[in-house]
């Protein structure tokens, strides 16, 4: 029988934005505190879209967390007693993260990772890729597509720019369905709530 502490494993929760992946790993942190795990919460520095020192999904659902710069910062944070490490917007981490979540989980931790696999040009947006073929559970979440409403796997970015990372929300970016998305179309209008 399992027993905590005898083994550590990763787990990806990956998809589209808005398709639920801060949310879920809300969820799973919030469960391991309910029983009382000890638990650590991360996010890249970078990302101050809702709060500082918390992961915020779109529904406003939230749990504190500890802004990190890399990877390396966030492998010395870490306590000895924490059982269960949650790492929000692992796309915005360098390639470390993956040796990282590797060294945690073989310390016998449980490693959540959530983030973006795929960016606004529909190519692998490492490094969750890669972290998925060395996970032993991958959650691939859906969206729904902001234009007709059926299940949607890509991030359309609706605002002109070339650079990778451009960090915002709706108002940069909606969930698209394999027909309505476009990467080669620049800038798009966005779609008003009436319709």
């Amino acid at each position: 029988m399992y027993r905590r502490g005898d083994q550590g494993w990763i787990e990806v929760i990956c998809g589209p934005m808005f398709s639920g992946k801060s949310e879920e790993l809300i969820r799973r942190v919030t469960r391991s505190k309910i029983a009382r795990v000890p638990v650590q919460t991360f996010k890249p520095a970078l990302d101050t879209r809702f709060a500082k020192a918390e992961v915020v999904s779109h529904s406003l659902l939230s749990v504190t967390a500890e802004p990190v710069p890399d990877s390396f910062t966030l492998l010395k944070m870490i306590d000895d007693v924490t059982e269960v490490v949650g790492i929000d917007e692992g796309q915005f981490f360098d390639d470390r993260i993956i040796e990282v979540a590797e060294r945690l989980a073989k310390s016998g931790k449980q490693v959540i990772v959530a983030g973006l696999d795929l960016d606004y040009l529909g190519r692998p947006f490492e490094p969750i890729p890669t972290l998925c073929t060395r996970s032993e559970y991958v959650t691939k979440m859906l969206a729904v597509c902001h234009r007709c409403g059926a299940p949607a796997a890509f991030t359309q970015r609706i605002i002109k720019s070339d650079d990778l990372v451009v960090l915002g929300a709706t108002d940069a970016y909606e969930a698209r369905c394999r027909n309505c998305y476009d990467p080669e179309e620049p800038e798009q209008p966005r779609l008003g709530m009436d319709r």
